[in-house]
């Protein structure tokens, strides 16, 4: 059964609830979401494996570890998932980047993908799915439905704030990916936003609300 890890680090914690004010402006919104992205996937790489390799320092000789060669694909959710990029990619310079869009239908309220680009080896790849908000678990599960359908088997879930419920959702419909946030929020409003949440994720990092 997946897991749902929270990290609960000062640093990370802090900079979400300079994220959660209404307040706080596009520019460093955008800024904090990029840096709590690097800081988890700091984490989340912690199993990546190293093998020994012989380098020459200043001094002498040293065997020291570095990592092995593994294909690493990132897939934002259009659009807020864009948001988190370019900072995982800043810590894994190699990897390749997908994309999925979705939009919400308004009879039905389900997510329906428009778009999947996945690099040619994304099937072989570990698959970071990057969305910043998992409300009602509807999109993150559909995303990694996707994902699924194109071949992907090692996939793992960023989002940066989730509930109970949109958690719950993605590991009824997975049970074998793991999810990885800063925050599990109380829940849901009447309008399915996440409570506290940060508002509209996409809004916010793109300045259209």
């Amino acid at each position: 059964m997946g897991k749902v890890y929270v990290f609960d680090h000062p640093l990370i914690q802090h900079k979400l609830s300079i994220m959660r004010d209404k307040n706080t402006g596009t520019k460093e919104f955008r800024e904090l979401l990029s840096e709590i992205a690097m800081l988890m996937i700091y984490e989340i790489t912690r199993d990546l494996e190293t093998a020994p390799v012989e380098v020459e320092t200043p001094i002498g000789p040293a065997t020291v570890p570095m990592l092995k060669p593994q294909p690493i694909c990132l897939v934002p959710i259009l659009r807020a998932g864009l948001g988190m990029v370019d900072a995982v990619i800043r810590l894994l310079p190699n990897a390749r980047v997908g994309h999925i869009g979705m939009y919400r239908d308004h009879d039905t309220l389900r997510p329906v993908p428009y778009y999947c680009k996945l690099p040619a080896d994304a099937t072989e790849s570990l698959v970071l799915m990057l969305e910043p908000m998992n409300a009602t678990g509807g999109s993150t599960a559909a995303g990694v439905t996707e994902l699924k359908k194109q071949g992907c088997k090692n996939i793992r879930v960023v989002n940066l704030i989730a509930t109970p419920q949109g958690a719950q959702l993605v590991h009824e419909m997975h049970p074998d990916v793991d999810i990885y946030i800063a925050s599990m929020d109380q829940g849901l409003n009447e309008n399915a936003y996440i409570v506290p949440g940060l508002g509209d994720a996409g809004d916010r990092i793109f300045g259209t609300k």
